[in-house]
């Protein structure tokens, strides 16, 4: 006989399902519509969870009390700030499916729906790739909210090959699953940019970015975001009449905005914009305590202030009328242009002259109001006196001549992250100045945001104080943030990391067993996105990229790349439904003694199995070899040769060997001692008047400026092409200018008593090859030097590789040309 209900255990009573104990919110919007909404809570509670649709509580704002998991397809929501501040998740509702499909609940930071995890809706899987470079693309994908996975599911969206003929891509175009078979490249793209570009042109089975017969201008594949965000003040045209707009408009449902003073609206466009909001169920106030919306022109004043610091949406005319325009609800802060902007523009910024290539239409507008409203002046056309030139690809006119003056060339990601965190970016940052090579970078314009800790910290950073009596008669108010700021679990470098994990609070995946803020389980979720950054990091660093290499997996005698932690132990953990994992050996390989870069050994020309097998040798005594002359901390040669890797090593002063030092440890199989294999190479030296040991010591000294402020120019037809001598010149600290006689090109003039005017710097050179007609471009770069009263020096290539080889500016009378 079963006992009686009131004689069992409290504990057997309560609810078992996966979802027990967690309080869900789905935000209805376009991806979750009402149906869709509906659907999504019949599942959850099935499984004992509590969910909610739509709920606000009466000041209109949700009530997070009690709330584990916000489920949303977008974090333009009213309430997504305050959610982060308050360390709840926002999820896909894939987090779910998963969820149910594993019996387990699934860490919430790969399901995001925050656009900064650019992969988000990406499951990787890849095929016959070098395990180095698998595990450095699934760290990327893992890092950038995405999924990776080694066995081919349902839920894979990309395979990364590099051809077809595997039996894996066989199996998805036999299968006509939907599923893009794309180059690694489009993963190195990706990653380097910050940004999801489009796949096409790295589709196999005929990626057009490896056809070098395109000369076709990059196409632009998708629309970009900038539509009704293009001018932060567009007052001189009105939003549609009352009439016109929608009657069932909820975008202001019970919302109260403030109008600001220094929008300076007359009676008339108020007056249309207030009866618009009073027909969307909103109301004008003038009290800026009392509402939820501020819409103000400057980042300036007591009340802009005080809207900040207490929560307020603070946003722009521009902002309004997207929302009258739409009738969506989306952050003033998602969009650069529907921000408040500040009438002195970004430190700086005053001082630079910008023009833009190769962006079109709404694209280019929002780019040019963005370079005013940052304090730049924006030009039309380029000019020599430019600083910078924007530019969407580098297949222009203007390009050319970009280059051809050393004006700085960058893409607009540039550009909106100066804004975004109000400082001059760098442009020595690869991600500024990488141009994929057949896409339109025009395709990704708007989708960086405003910075929310660099608006506290540059414009409302203390409290003040807002007199409100010109309204209700209230009191002077102390301005005091209403949500603490959350402790911050690790100085992690990706993006909004801090916002989701917490050591001394953890509401992201609540057991179904234990307490939901146990720091045990916010200590084990750390670890994981400390792992996931690590790999993102190691793949960032790796030269070329995923692309190094190119070597299948199948291939004999491959280098492995050591890692901390295979990616099986992680996507066990990230959990995709059908993936099964397999286990792999562990490399075992010793710490890195030192870095080589070879140049002109004899044993590995044209016989790339015998390289493979030599590296992976090397690498077991602890040699790793690098490409770059910036990381060598040892060079090899046979003998003093005029490679540009020998050429461009000399300025970081590496210790330089024989290539009998390569031979010697691939002999005796262990670390020879380098010392005892210093090149030796009288007759180089006598024949080029120079010493290795002085030009070391000179090195040193020069700290990879023997070149700095020089201007030196070249002509596209020398011997080994512009990019050559290019690397030499920015090896050394100098800027290398393509020479074609354009019109206009002039060089900067050092008049008596300016900064820089001594006899050195007043030369300017010109590097021309001996043979060809070249002599009406040195009668034009002669009148252009003498014009700017500089000094032309029009040189052979040996005046800048005997330069660079003996670490000191020699006298160009050896080596002159004459017209």
């Amino acid at each position: 006989m079963p006992p009686h209900p009131d004689a069992m255990d409290v504990d057997e009573l309560a609810p078992k399902g996966l979802f027990a104990q967690n309080n869900f919110f789905v935000v209805r919007s376009d991806g979750i519509p009402e149906d869709e909404a509906q659907r999504i809570l019949k599942s959850l509670t099935l499984h004992d969870g509590e969910a909610n649709i739509d709920t606000y509580d009466t000041n209109d704002a949700l009530a997070l009390k009690g709330i584990t998991h916000i489920v949303s397809t977008t974090t333009d929501y009213p309430d997504y700030d305050r959610a982060c501040d308050a360390m709840i998740p926002t999820i896909k509702p894939s987090w779910i499916e998963h969820s149910l499909a594993k019996d387990k609940l699934q860490n919430p930071r790969q399901y995001s729906p925050d656009p900064r995890y650019f992969l988000s809706d990406v499951v990787a899987c890849c095929a016959d790739l070098p395990e180095g470079d698998a595990d450095a693309i699934a760290g990327g994908v893992l890092a950038m909210g995405g999924l990776f996975t080694y066995k081919l599911t349902s839920q894979v969206t990309h395979i990364v090959a590099l051809s077809i003929d595997s039996h894996m891509c066989e199996t998805a175009v036999n299968r006509r699953l939907k599923i893009r078979i794309v180059l690694p490249h489009w993963f190195d793209d990706c990653l380097r940019l910050g940004r999801k570009i489009d796949e096409t042109p790295y589709k196999l089975p005929n990626p057009e970015i490896l056809n070098s017969s395109v000369d076709k201008l990059p196409y632009n594949y998708r629309q970009t975001l900038v539509n009704g965000a293009v001018d932060p003040d567009p007052a001189s045209t009105p939003p549609p009449s009352p009439s016109t707009t929608r009657r069932a408009q909820s975008v202001f449902k019970n919302k109260k905005i403030v109008l600001a003073k220094d929008l300076g609206l007359g009676s008339h466009l108020k007056g249309i914009l207030e009866e618009i909001i009073r027909n969307g169920g909103g109301k004008v106030v003038s009290s800026v305590p009392q509402c939820g919306m501020y819409v103000c022109k400057y980042r300036q004043g007591q009340e802009y202030q005080f809207a900040s610091r207490t929560g307020k949406h603070v946003g722009n005319l521009a902002w309004l009328y997207y929302l009258i325009t739409t009738d969506v609800w989306t952050s003033p802060l998602k969009r650069l242009m529907h921000y408040p902007i500040d009438p002195k523009g970004i430190p700086g910024f005053d001082k630079l002259k910008i023009s833009l290539s190769n962006y079109t239409g709404e694209a280019r507008t929002y780019l040019e109001n963005l370079i005013t409203a940052s304090g730049a002046e924006c030009t039309k056309t380029l000019k020599q006196d430019n600083t910078h030139l924007i530019t969407a690809h580098v297949q222009s006119e203007k390009c050319a001549a970009a280059k051809e003056w050393g004006i700085h060339l960058v893409n607009h990601l540039w550009l909106e992250e100066s804004y975004a965190k109000w400082t001059v970016a760098s442009v020595s940052n690869s991600r500024f100045t990488h141009f994929p090579k057949r896409t339109n970078l025009g395709e990704v314009v708007g989708q960086t945001q405003i910075d929310r800790e660099v608006l506290e910290k540059k414009f409302f950073p203390g409290d003040v104080e807002i007199d409100d009596n010109a309204s209700d008669g209230a009191a002077k108010l102390p301005l005091r943030r209403t949500n603490p700021k959350p402790a911050k679990a690790a100085e992690l470098r990706t993006p909004a990391a801090s916002r989701f994990i917490a050591l001394e609070k953890e509401n992201i995946t609540p057991s179904t067993t234990n307490s939901r803020r146990s720091k045990d389980a916010a200590t084990t979720k750390l670890h994981e996105l400390t792992t996931d950054i690590a790999l993102y990091e190691k793949e960032k660093k790796r030269v070329g990229g995923v692309v190094y290499g190119g070597r299948r997996k199948t291939d004999d005698e491959r280098v492995e790349m050591p890692r901390k932690r295979s990616v099986d132990e992680m996507a066990d953990q990230e959990h995709i439904p059908e993936v099964e994992q397999k286990k792999k050996p562990k490399t075992g390989l010793p710490p890195i003694a030192m870095h080589l870069l070879v140049t002109g050994y004899a044993r590995w020309k044209d016989a790339p199995k015998v390289e493979d097998s030599d590296r992976a040798k090397l690498r077991q005594l602890g040699i790793s070899l690098v490409l770059d002359p910036a990381r060598a901390t040892h060079l090899a040669a046979p003998r003093i040769v005029r490679t540009v890797k020998f050429i461009s090593a000399m300025s970081y002063a590496p210790t330089i060997v024989s290539t009998n030092f390569i031979d010697a440890c691939l002999e005796s199989e262990e670390l020879e001692d380098p010392e005892a294999f210093k090149l030796v190479d009288k007759e180089q030296e006598k024949r080029l008047g120079l010493s290795l040991t002085l030009s070391k010591e000179r090195a040193r000294e020069n700290r990879n400026r023997l070149l700095e402020g020089r201007s030196v120019y070249c002509l596209p037809n020398v011997n080994g092409g512009f990019e050559t001598y290019n690397q030499i010149v920015q090896a050394n600290g100098g800027q290398c200018m393509l020479y074609q006689g354009r019109k206009g090109t002039r060089v900067k003039s050092y008049r008596a008593g300016s900064e820089g005017a001594d006899d050195e710097n007043t030369d300017v050179y010109l590097i021309s090859p001996e043979e060809g007609d070249n002599k009406k471009l040195w009668h034009q770069f002669q009148s252009m030097a003498q014009s700017s009263r500089m000094i032309p020096r029009i040189v052979t290539t040996d005046w800048l590789i005997e330069t660079a080889m003996r670490q000191e500016i020699l006298p160009v009378t050896k080596y002159e040309l004459s017209s």
